[in-house]
């Protein structure tokens, strides 16, 4: 479920950061639960797809959604450093 959900997620680009850390956590825990113990490497015990997953969920994780994301439709007035709004907030608070 967490797969499926996170898959949406990072497919639509939303959430993109959190959603593709938690995958690549989940699928780095099916790879060392089921496949692992059977051999070392992902080539010797048929846990390629479950590796292959967990580093391109990782590399998401830190590479962020990329331009055609939906979270740029999302406003973001008060996260963009050196925006006027928040430029105003801040000295309203000094």
């Amino acid at each position: 479920m967490i797969q499926l959900v996170g898959g949406l997620l990072v497919a639509l680009g939303l959430f993109t950061r959190s959603a593709a850390l938690i995958c690549s956590g989940s699928m780095a825990y099916a790879y060392f639960t089921v496949h692992q113990p059977t051999g070392l490497l992902p080539i010797e015990n048929s846990g390629e797809p479950s590796a292959l997953y967990a580093w391109t969920f990782l590399l998401l994780a830190v590479f962020g959604p990329g331009p055609w994301a939906l979270e740029r439709l999302l406003p973001t007035a008060r996260r963009q450093p050196g925006h006027p709004a928040l430029a105003d907030q801040v000295t309203a608070n000094v």
